[in-house]
C-alpha cells in the first residue's frame, strides 16, 4: 500500500478494473503517462463483515460485492446497485473504488446507495488512513492533494432497511438516467425513523435529498404519498444535460423512482 501511495505521489494514475480508463479516448480524454495496478493488493479485495460495520475494499468487484452480501438485509440497497450497474461483463471487473473515483461519472449505482446507507469512506495518505462520510469525498474527491488512494468503504450495520431504483433507456447496458436509494429505520408504530434518500445521475454528483427526508420523517411507509411529496419537491435539483437525457426528463423521472424505491423499501419490511 505504502509503494502504490508513493507511486501516486509521483504521478501514477491508480488502475484496477480499467473499465473506465479503457474508455477514455472515447471521451476525448488522454491517458495518464503512468498508471500503478491496485488490484492485486489483498487489502483492498477483502470484505469484513463485522457487529457494527461491514468493510469493504476499494478493489472489491461489483459481481464479487453481489456475492459476499446477498441476504444481508441492511445492505440490500448497495445489492441492488451493484448487480444492476452497467452489464455481467463489466460488474465482473470493475471495482468499487473505480466507480466511486471516476470523477466525471456521474451516473454511479453505487455513490447513491452508499449515500443512503451512511457510508464512509476510508483514504490512505502519506499521513495513513482517514475517514470521510461517503458525501463529502464524493464533493471533495476531484480537489484532494495528490498521493492518496481509496482503501475501503466502511457501511454501519443499524438496522436499516434500505431499496434502489434507477431509470435505464434501454433493459441492460445504459447509463441511468436518473437514481434513487432510500434508507430508513421503522419503529413500532410502522412509521420512518432516520430517513435518507440519495438521488444520482440527475446532476453531476449524487446527493441527498434533505426536503424529502423531512418530508417523509414520521409517517407511515406509503409509496403513493412518498412518490406525492417527491413530485412537489422535484425543483430542489437542476436536471443535467446529457447525450442520453436531457436534464428536465432526469428530475421528471424522480417521482416514479421514489415510489419503485419505497416499494422496494416496503418490501424489505
Amino acid at each position: 500500500m505504502a509503494e502504490a501511495v508513493a507511486a501516486v505521489e509521483e504521478g501514477a494514475t491508480p488502475l484496477a478494473g480499467a473499465t473506465w480508463i479503457l474508455r477514455s479516448p472515447i471521451r476525448d480524454e488522454k491517458l495518464a503517462g503512468s498508471y500503478v495496478a491496485v488490484s492485486g493488493l489483498a487489502e483492498l479485495r477483502a470484505i469484513e463483515t463485522g457487529d457494527r460495520e461491514i468493510a469493504i475494499g476499494a478493489a472489491v468487484t461489483h459481481a464479487s460485492l453481489c456475492a459476499a452480501l446477498n441476504g444481508s438485509a441492511d445492505c440490500a440497497a448497495l445489492v441492488q446497485a451493484a448487480g444492476a450497474a452497467a452489464n455481467p461483463a463489466i460488474r465482473n471487473v470493475a471495482t468499487i473504488g473505480g466507480n466511486l473515483c471516476a470523477f466525471s461519472f456521474a451516473a454511479s449505482d453505487l455513490a447513491p446507495a452508499l449515500i443512503a446507507l451512511d457510508a464512509q469512506a476510508e483514504i490512505y495518505g502519506v499521513s495513513g488512513p482517514e475517514r470521510k462520510p461517503i458525501e463529502t469525498f464524493l464533493a471533495a474527491r476531484a480537489h484532494l492533494a495528490r498521493g492518496w488512494l481509496l482503501t475501503r468503504l466502511l457501511v454501519p450495520r443499524n438496522g436499516r432497511i434500505s431499496a434502489h431504483a434507477r431509470l435505464p433507456l434501454r433493459k441492460a447496458g445504459d447509463y441511468p438516467v436518473a437514481i434513487v436509494s432510500v434508507s430508513a429505520k421503522r419503529s413500532s408504530d410502522r412509521t420512518l425513523r432516520s430517513v435518507r434518500i440519495a438521488v444520482g445521475s440527475v446532476e453531476p454528483v449524487a446527493r441527498r435529498w434533505p426536503a424529502l427526508e423531512r418530508a417523509l420523517e414520521g409517517r407511515s411507509l406509503d409509496p403513493e404519498e412518498a412518490a406525492e411529496a417527491a413530485r412537489e419537491r422535484v425543483g430542489d435539483f437542476q436536471g443535467r444535460d446529457g447525450v442520453e437525457a436531457p436534464g428536465w426528463y432526469r428530475m421528471q423521472v424522480l417521482p416514479k423512482l421514489v415510489r419503485a424505491a419505497m416499494c422496494g423499501v416496503l418490501a424489505q419490511a
